[in-house]
């Protein structure tokens, strides 16, 4: 039988968005012709996919206009290319309006892909736009008939907001069959990946620096906040401590987590998209059997739970990650072995791949 053709889109320039890549990758593989739609804004970096894949060119200067200048282009692209054999694919709110208004136009299946909750993002908390983001959550969500999203208590808000139950399928990366050689490091690393953004914890962390000996910290990725806090490594005279390692490909970072000694997914409570998140960086240690501290949020202490990789911080105070850090660092790496090794088995992305087709066969019905 011949799959379905499958237009994913997503306000993004594609480059670095593992979920996305992870789950077109699962489909292409599958037998669905595959296309992607991002956009330009963020950069456009040359990337080569075995699927078919564009940008939408954007020409607002600012966020805002952006937004409305991409949902108007890529309902435009949308009806050019989908016919009554297409499965629509939308990657969060900010992409959900033209392939909601498409699929009723068309009348054919929509799958929603919400990788977090858009709405209570610490971005847009308290603005004007915040306001406009749920009045279009409240209209469209409650009517999706296939939504899938990235943690289970992702799934619970949408459930207990407006009686949808969306299928779990977590960002996980692939397994990783690992025989490294767990190296010797000195100083030890400790490593941050993933945006540079409020409410990581990463100025913390920065701070709890004083009170560690022999540890080196590195931080890879980029973001808004970058700036920021390399300004606080100067000023707290912490440069001999601190590395930023800037934005990386997927394959590097992988070898630079597998070289760290501990890994860091610290995230404050900046609202309930932050509170109820089961961080990337969490998965992808796991996978290359590293050692994390972590926050006493729900899905890292549901994880610290089953499976005991890491410590929970106390609190954000940088005494406290200090603490954490060097209980972790004194056990050592070996030691959380059998227990990494445990967890990485199941939360790999060949586990969440199985549902997520199960939900695009029951699409293409």
């Amino acid at each position: 039988m011949k799959r379905k053709k499958v237009l994913t889109s997503a306000f993004s320039n594609l480059y670095t968005d593992q979920r996305i890549e992870k789950v077109c990758r699962t489909l292409h593989e599958n037998g669905y012709e595959i296309e992607l739609i991002g956009n330009n804004w963020g950069g456009e970096e040359q990337m080569q996919r075995p699927y078919q894949f564009s940008r939408i060119n954007l020409i607002s200067k600012t966020l805002k206009t952006a937004y409305f200048e991409f949902n108007w282009k890529l309902y435009h692209e949308l009806k050019k290319k989908a016919d009554e054999n297409t499965i629509l694919h939308a990657n969060d709110l900010d992409a959900l309006l033209p392939n909601y208004l498409l699929s009723k136009k068309l009348n054919i299946p929509l799958v929603f892909d919400s990788h977090e909750i858009f709405s209570e993002m610490p971005a847009v908390q308290g603005k004007m736009s915040q306001k406009l983001w749920r009045y279009l959550q409240n209209k469209i969500v409650p009517n999706l008939k296939f939504m899938i999203t990235a943690s289970g208590s992702y799934a619970k808000w949408f459930n207990n907001k407006y009686g949808i139950k969306p299928i779990v399928i977590q960002n996980a990366p692939k397994k990783i069959n690992f025989s490294f050689e767990i190296p010797n490091n000195n100083p030890k690393i400790l490593l941050y990946q993933g945006a540079i953004n409020p409410f990581r914890g990463i100025d913390k962390a920065i701070l709890a620096m004083h009170h560690l000996e022999n540890v080196i910290f590195k931080i890879a990725g980029d973001g808004p906040r970058k700036k920021e806090y390399e300004d606080l490594v100067l000023k707290e005279n912490l440069q001999h401590k601190i590395q930023f390692l800037g934005k990386l490909l997927p394959e590097d970072l992988r070898k630079i987590t597998l070289a760290a000694d501990l890994g860091m997914s610290i995230e404050e409570n900046g609202g309930k998209s932050y509170e109820f998140s089961l961080p990337n960086k969490v998965l992808d240690c796991i996978q290359a059997r590293v050692p994390l501290i972590l926050s006493p949020l729900p899905e890292m202490t549901n994880i610290k739970r089953q499976f005991n990789i890491g410590e929970i911080i106390e609190n954000h105070q940088p005494e406290n990650i200090a603490k954490a850090i060097s209980l972790v660092l004194n056990k050592g790496r070996k030691n959380y072995q059998s227990e990494l090794e445990k967890a990485s088995e199941i939360l790999c992305w060949e586990n969440e791949e199985v549902k997520l087709l199960e939900v695009f066969e029951r699409a293409s019905l």
